[in-house]
C-alpha cells in the first residue's frame, strides 16, 4: 500500500453520506486520519495535500459489516486475519464484526485478547469481536458477560448454534442494558430443522432433508417473547423468511429493542439456484449453494426487501463464511454451510439499484450508518472529526467473479463465473489506504 500522507484530498468524486443527508459533487479533505470537511470542488486546495483522484466515482463512508467469520483463532485453512480483512477492504468494508465460533471459541477474556492482538498485528480494517454467549457454544452455561464486555467484546452471539435454553437466553437478555451490549441471535429451532439443508421447495426437488422457514420463525417468536419479559437488546441475524420479517415488524411496533440484518444473498438469490443454474454452470445440488439459513423463495426475498425498505430490517450484513475446498467438495448434505461474501456484497446489491428497487443513498445507509447504530459503533459517517474511513467505488465497473480475483482464502461462492457490476477502487481506514484495486 502507498505511504499515508498527513493531508489527503479526495477529488472529483460523487459524495454520498446518508448520516448527513449529503449527496453531490464534493471533495473530501482528510488530515491526520480524520475527516476535516466535505468541500465544493472549486474550494482552495492546500498545496501540501496528497490528491486522490476519484474520477466521478462514489465516495462514501466505509462499510460496516455486523457479521463475518474470520476463522481466527484455529482455522487458518479457511481464513486468516490477514486474508479475511484484505477481503473486507477489497469489498469496501472498513469495520467488521467477527463471530465467536472459532477454535477455541471466543468465550473467555484470554481468547478475546488473542484475537485483539492478532487484529492489531495483521488486520487491514477495524475488527470488532463478538464473544460467545455460552461456554463453548454449548448452550449450557453462560460466559462471563461482564468481563468480556469490559475486555472489549462488541456484542454476544452463539452464531452457528441456537441458544435453545430459554432460561439462559432470558437471563442474558436481562443483562444487556446494564452492559450496553446486544445479543445477536442465530434463530434455528433444531426440533423443526433437524438435519435440514435446503429450503423445502429445493429439498423436495433434489431429495434433500428440508430446512423450513418455520424453524427460523419459531425461535424468533420465542426470543421476542423473552425480550418482552426480560428487556434488553436483541438482534436477529441473517433473516431469511417472510414470516420472520412480520414478527420483527410487529415487535418494533410494540416498542421492543429489536434490530435485524439481512444478507445480500438472501435478498438477491433464491432456492432456484440450488436446483441448478445453467447460465452460471451450477449443477443441481452444487455445494456452493448451501448456506445457513438456506436460500429461500422469490416471495421470501421480496418480503426481505420490503422489510429493508420500511425499516423493519436495520442493516445489510454479509455473513462472510469462508471454507477450505475440502469442506465444500462433498455431497450436498455433508458439505459445510456458508458463502464467502465480503467481496461480492456491493456488486450484488447494486443490482437492486440498477433495477430501480432501491436508491443508492438508501443502500449505502444500510451498509454504513444502519449497522453502526445496531452495535453502537463509531463508524458510518464522513462528518467532520470522524475517523477517515472511506470507500470509493465505481458502480459500473464490470468484472467476473473468479477464484484468483478473491482475496479471501475461501472461494465458496455460488457467484463464481458470474459477471457483476460495481467494484471498490480504494478503501481507507483512519486515512490510511488499505486497498487499491489492482495493487
Amino acid at each position: 500500500m502507498p505511504p499515508t500522507p498527513r493531508l489527503i484530498l479526495i477529488r472529483n468524486g460523487h459524495v454520498v453520506d446518508p448520516g448527513q443527508r449529503i449527496e453531490g459533487p464534493l471533495d473530501v479533505l482528510i488530515e491526520r486520519g480524520k475527516i476535516v470537511q466535505l468541500q465544493p470542488r472549486d474550494a482552495e486546495i492546500p498545496e501540501s495535500a496528497y490528491r486522490v483522484e476519484a474520477g466521478g466515482q462514489i465516495v462514501c463512508p466505509g462499510f460496516v459489516d455486523l457479521h463475518v467469520h474470520l476463522r481466527f483463532p484455529g482455522l487458518p485453512e479457511k481464513e486468516t486475519m490477514e486474508s479475511g480483512t484484505a477481503a473486507a477492504a477489497a469489498g469496501g468494508f472498513t469495520t467488521v464484526c467477527a463471530m465467536a465460533n472459532t477454535r477455541p471459541v471466543v468465550d473467555s477474556v484470554e481468547v478475546l485478547r488473542q484475537v485483539q492482538e492478532e487484529a492489531e498485528r495483521a488486520a487491514r480494517v477495524r475488527v470488532c469481536q463478538l464473544a460467545a454467549l455460552t461456554c463453548g457454544l454449548q448452550g449450557e452455561r453462560m460466559t462471563d458477560l461482564s468481563a468480556l464486555a469490559d475486555a472489549g467484546a462488541v456484542a454476544f452471539s452463539d452464531d452457528g448454534q441456537p441458544v435453545f435454553n430459554s432460561e439462559i437466553m432470558q437471563e442474558a437478555l436481562s443483562r444487556m442494558d446494564g452492559l450496553n451490549r446486544t445479543i445477536s441471535a442465530h434463530e434455528e429451532d433444531r426440533a423443526i430443522v433437524d438435519r435440514g439443508v435446503a429450503n423445502q421447495r429445493a429439498a423436495q426437488a433434489l431429495g434433500l432433508p428440508p430446512w423450513p422457514c418455520q424453524g427460523e420463525a419459531r425461535m424468533v417468536e420465542r426470543d421476542i417473547s423473552l425480550l418482552r419479559e426480560a428487556g434488553g437488546r436483541l438482534h436477529i441475524a441473517h433473516v431469511s423468511c417472510a414470516r420472520t420479517v412480520d414478527l420483527i415488524r410487529a415487535a418494533k411496533a410494540d416498542g421492543l429493542a429489536i434490530t435485524a440484518e439481512v444478507t445480500p444473498h438472501h435478498l438477491l438469490l433464491t432456492d432456484r439456484l440450488v436446483e441448478g443454474d445453467a447460465s452460471s454452470g451450477l449443477q443441481p445440488g452444487h455445494p456452493n449453494t448451501k448456506v445457513n439459513p438456506p436460500l429461500r423463495t422469490e416471495e421470501d426475498a421480496e418480503a426481505l426487501l420490503g422489510g429493508l425498505l420500511d425499516g423493519t430490517i436495520d442493516a445489510i450484513a454479509t455473513d462472510h463464511a469462508p471454507h477450505a475446498a475440502a469442506d465444500k467438495n462433498k455431497p450436498y448434505a455433508e458439505a459445510a454451510f456458508g458463502f464467502t461474501g465480503s467481496e461480492t456484497a456491493l456488486p450484488l446489491l447494486l443490482e437492486l439499484v440498477s433495477r430501480g428497487r432501491i436508491a443508492l443513498p438508501f443502500l449505502i445507509e444500510k451498509l454504513t450508518l444502519g449497522p453502526a447504530r445496531v452495535f453502537g459503533l463509531d463508524a458510518g459517517t464522513l462528518h467532520p472529526g470522524a475517523p477517515a474511513d472511506v470507500t470509493i467505488f465505481d458502480p459500473d465497473a464490470a468484472w467476473t467473479v473468479a477464484p484468483h480475483e478473491l482475496h479471501s482464502l475461501g472461494k465458496n461462492t455460488p457467484l463464481l463465473g458470474r459477471e457483476l457490476h460495481g467494484r471498490v477502487s480504494m478503501t481507507m481506514v483512519d486515512g490510511q489506504i488499505v486497498h487499491v484495486e489492482g495493487v
